[in-house]
């Protein structure tokens, strides 16, 4: 699958100034369906992880709490029957699209392998060029390490290091630079893009990053176009550039991926629909009261176009991001800087989790109704029992968020 393009971040898949729609009720509508698609307006508990990833699109996993609390917040899952459906392989952390880690459901194991297929590569002709590596050296380790692997038994690295001996070479200090000291983590995600090998988390838990490896076989298939269908599945309506933020495709590759499918344009945009769910959009209307979700700041109802500016109403663009320097607001961010409040499909406020207080504590764009009181209340009750900590990323810490928990204090007590 041709996956190549701008990196995460920059070019012009961050965002853009493409034509919006303006019509208050229209932006409204187009926010709902997106929470509607994304089952975050209710009436899904019960579905179990794989329906609920099937159905709304791959959990980005950065070795924080975002898919515990995405699956949490659509489908009322507890970490339990989460880290259950791990353990059964109905739903795995792979390396997916644009190489990046995410949750997927075991249908999609092969797609989202095919669409990560590039990143390893691109690492290893960049250890080519720049630390005197071969093919050939890797392609030999990577035999030694699926002869040293089962399938029941997970090696942590340093225990797969001692394995395969001298099979493993050091790169010295350009290496290091290069934030690649040895061979090993080259072989490993050849091996894991060619679905040879899995990573399984140590404890069984997605929010946190020590891991053992075990031999795998599982086939990767998928093409551009199919990776195109499914997106827009969970995203319509989207943007060539949110495709293209997702997938890392080029212009050219995203074009084409387009083109065999039934696509319209909603008026006065430039986001595309499959033409088959249009008669259920335009029947659409949205919620009439709240439907309050507390979710990752890299949950999919944004990550999947990172385009922040769609879910934030201009009058809170101007927020002051919470503890960060003079000037910085909301609505210039690429990503959200804290977990986030959302209500059918706008974002309505900022929240992290006090693990001394074993508490949430939030900053509101909108007043604390019962209904937002009770969503609250259920997520901190989650995160307390369940989880321990609502960890962002996986260095984020109690320690690290302190300012970003103190600057929302102050904003709620003024």
């Amino acid at each position: 699958m041709a996956n190549s393009g701008s990196p995460a971040g920059t070019g012009p898949e961050r965002g853009g100034a493409a034509p919006r729609e303006t019509d208050p009720d229209q932006v409204a509508k187009v926010r709902a369906w997106w929470a509607h698609r994304q089952w975050l307006n209710g009436g899904h508990d019960g579905a179990s992880a794989a329906e609920v990833l099937s159905a709304t699109g791959w959990a980005r996993s950065v070795g924080g709490a975002a898919p515990y609390l995405g699956l949490f917040a659509r489908a009322g899952l507890g970490r339990e029957a989460v880290d259950a459906a791990v353990a059964a392989l109905e739903v795995h952390e792979l390396p997916s699209a644009r190489g990046c880690t995410y949750v997927l459901p075991a249908g999609d194991y092969a797609l989202g392998l095919a669409a990560g297929a590039g990143a390893p590569e691109a690492d290893l002709a960049s250890a080519a060029k720049h630390l005197d590596v071969t093919r050939d050296e890797i392609e030999k380790l990577c035999l030694a390490i699926t002869g040293a692997l089962a399938e029941d038994r997970p090696l942590d690295p340093p225990a797969i290091r001692e394995a395969v001996g001298e099979a493993v070479r050091p790169l010295g200090e350009a290496g290091k630079k290069r934030g690649v000291s040895t061979t090993l983590p080259l072989a490993l995600g050849l091996l894991q893009a060619r679905g040879r090998i899995r990573r399984v988390p140590v404890n069984g838990r997605l929010d946190q990053q020590r891991y053992g490896y075990v031999g795998w076989d599982q086939p990767v298939k998928g093409s551009a176009d199919e990776l195109a269908r499914r997106y827009l599945s969970w995203a319509a309506p989207a943007a060539v550039r949110h495709l293209r933020w997702f997938s890392g495709f080029t212009a050219a590759t995203a074009k084409a991926a387009l083109a065999p499918l039934d696509l319209v344009t909603l008026p006065g945009t430039d986001l595309l629909m499959p033409a088959e769910l249009l008669p259920e959009f335009e029947e659409f209307e949205p919620p009439a009261e709240p439907r309050y979700a507390l979710l990752a700041g890299i949950d999919g109802i944004h990550l999947l176009h990172r385009d922040l500016a769609r879910l934030v109403d201009p009058a809170d663009a101007q927020r002051p991001v919470p503890a960060a320097r003079q000037g910085r607001v909301f609505g210039g961010e690429a990503d959200p800087q804290t977990h986030i409040v959302v209500d059918r499909g706008r974002i309505v406020g900022f929240w992290e989790y006090d693990t001394e207080q074993r508490e949430i504590v939030h900053q509101l764009f909108v007043p604390l109704d019962d209904a937002l009181r009770e969503a609250i209340g259920r997520t901190e009750a989650f995160v307390r029992d369940e989880l321990g900590d609502a960890r962002g990323f996986s260095l984020d810490s109690p320690k690290s968020r302190a300012p970003k928990i103190a600057a929302m204090r102050a904003a709620t007590a003024t």
